[in-house]
């Protein structure tokens, strides 16, 4: 392994330090990225019973914005319910942007590790292929077995460059499509409570 990274030159060591940040942000995406830690699944029918029993306090709506996500994106649509079905959407759509940029932290990062890693490697194999041309020029094609061997070293950093790209790039996709789903799931939660509070108040004005 060592040897691959000496021959490869110092490119290898920024491909290196590539899959690093990149496994590191894949791990930590993977723990961040829990559907059940985002959007509990008893928290909506936990909210509506105690909003039915008017148990809803300022405590209580503080203790639900420190819960989770979906209840960062209620507590902010309940604290403006007074104001209107639009005051309490705007609100709601204000604190899931928020959300949703938590959620998306470091993927650019990783997308764009995925973007440039083979780059990075091709840049190593024409800085190689460049060496050996220019041994060529100095001493000719006769020694075959070390023109191959340059060359096989100057392709190292591709190789590598690939192997750091492919699963970025695979990663970078799973876990934006995973996101997407987050995402309409927190819609749901939020729009069964807007729809049923305002409902309620309907009724009761009625």
């Amino acid at each position: 392994m060592l040897e691959l990274v000496t021959a490869g030159g110092w490119l290898m060591v920024i491909i290196i330090a590539c899959s690093v940040v990149a496994i590191a942000i894949c791990i930590e995406r993977f723990y961040v990225l829990n559907a059940r830690r985002i959007a509990p699944p008893h928290l909506l029918a936990s909210v509506w019973k105690q909003l039915k029993a008017g148990e809803m306090d300022s405590t209580k709506l503080r203790t639900l914005r420190d819960s989770s996500p979906l209840g960062r994106i209620l507590a902010a649509g309940l604290a403006n319910s007074h104001h209107g079905r639009d005051v309490m959407k705007e609100s709601i759509e204000e604190a899931a942007g928020h959300v949703v940029h938590d959620l998306e932290r470091y993927l650019n990062t990783l997308g764009t590790i995925a973007a440039i890693a083979p780059l990075l490697g091709l840049l190593g194999t024409v800085m190689g292929m460049i060496r050996v041309f220019a041994e060529i020029m100095s001493q000719g094609t006769g020694n075959a077995s070390a023109l191959a061997g340059g060359i096989s070293e100057a392709l190292i950093t591709t190789a590598a460059g690939l192997c750091v790209a492919i699963p970025a790039l695979v990663m970078h996709r799973y876990f934006s499509g995973r996101i997407d789903a987050i995402v309409v799931e927190l819609e749901q939660q939020t729009i069964k409570l807007v729809d049923a509070l305002h409902a309620q108040e309907e009724r009761g004005a009625a």
